[in-house]
């Protein structure tokens, strides 16, 4: 008792003969083919790619552009009375603030355990 119609028997016999696999692959380059034309296509009406000369410079200095130098310093924790705690928007926006004058020696260096970086060959212990 064979429940397949027709069509379907010989949709079957083609795909098993190999040749919708065939007509698959021939649609998959089609497509592929079309995808690279309309790349193509959108590449041509971008704007060129301007010239050395065109390029723009970096200014006379030896800072970049934008870079700032400044000291910085712990702000100054504000201090409740005791009574009523500190609410978020009472505090300062950053932890630290502009200091005219630079640190000293003894701030800037760590005075704490060398430890060496990951693979330096070190111990690690401060040796």
């Amino acid at each position: 008792m064979n429940t397949l119609s027709t069509a379907q028997t010989l949709a079957a016999g083609v795909w098993q003969s190999g040749l919708g696999q065939v007509i698959g692959g021939l649609v998959l380059v089609a497509v592929l083919i079309a995808a690279v034309w309309l790349g193509f296509r959108v590449r041509d009406r971008e704007s060129r790619t301007p010239k050395p000369d065109e390029q723009p410079h970096r200014p006379e200095t030896d800072r970049l552009p934008g870079e700032m130098s400044e000291y910085r310093r712990p702000a100054e924790m504000p201090q409740s009375d005791g009574e009523h705690r500190l609410m978020p928007y009472q505090l300062k926006e950053s932890g630290t603030e502009t200091s005219p004058d630079p640190p000293s020696e003894e701030k800037r260096k760590w005075g704490g355990i060398s430890s060496g970086g990951f693979g330096s060959g070190g111990t690690g212990h401060g040796d």
